[in-house]
């Protein structure tokens, strides 16, 4: 169920599009603020609210690579598999990811602190190969870089 702040929130939205349904996102991202991901659930209240069916938004979210529909840790490591990253190391990069925090892509660590997931593009070709941490872009990231990029995130 949504909580009246989440409902608050989603509802100050609708004055910035022409219909409820172009809310769709924007209502997903603020349910994920608030809880981490967004439960099958609250799809099923969110699609309520905008008049829509369960159906219809989950194919939204599942279309819209920053929607997590299952829980995630507390913070998510975004790998950019781009061509520009593959060519910059990605694959070397991303060897040393799964071995230092002891996950494969789409997993999250024993102790709920990283999911690490692969993201198509995060729009920093020219400073490959990029990953995204939370809000945090980090460029021309390699393995030696890694300790300081994940010690800043407890």
């Amino acid at each position: 169920m949504l909580s009246p702040e989440e409902r608050r929130e989603i509802e100050a939205e609708f004055a910035h599009y022409p219909n409820k349904q172009a809310v769709s996102i924007d209502a997903m991202r603020i349910v994920q603020k608030h809880r981490g991901w967004v439960s099958d659930e609250c799809l099923k209240d969110i699609a309520e609210l905008l008049e829509m069916s369960a159906d219809e938004l989950d194919g939204v979210a599942t279309f819209y690579n920053l929607i997590f529909r299952r829980p995630v840790g507390r913070h998510v490591v975004m790998v950019c598999d781009s061509v520009s990253c593959w060519i910059m190391g990605y694959d070397r990069l991303r060897r040393e990811l799964t071995s230092r925090l002891g996950i494969q892509m789409g997993e999250t660590t024993a102790d709920g602190r990283f999911t690490l997931l692969p993201i198509v593009c995060l729009g920093a070709c020219d400073h490959a190969p990029t990953i995204m941490v939370d809000a945090d872009l980090h460029h021309d990231v390699d393995p030696q870089k890694l300790d300081g990029v994940l010690e800043k995130y407890k």
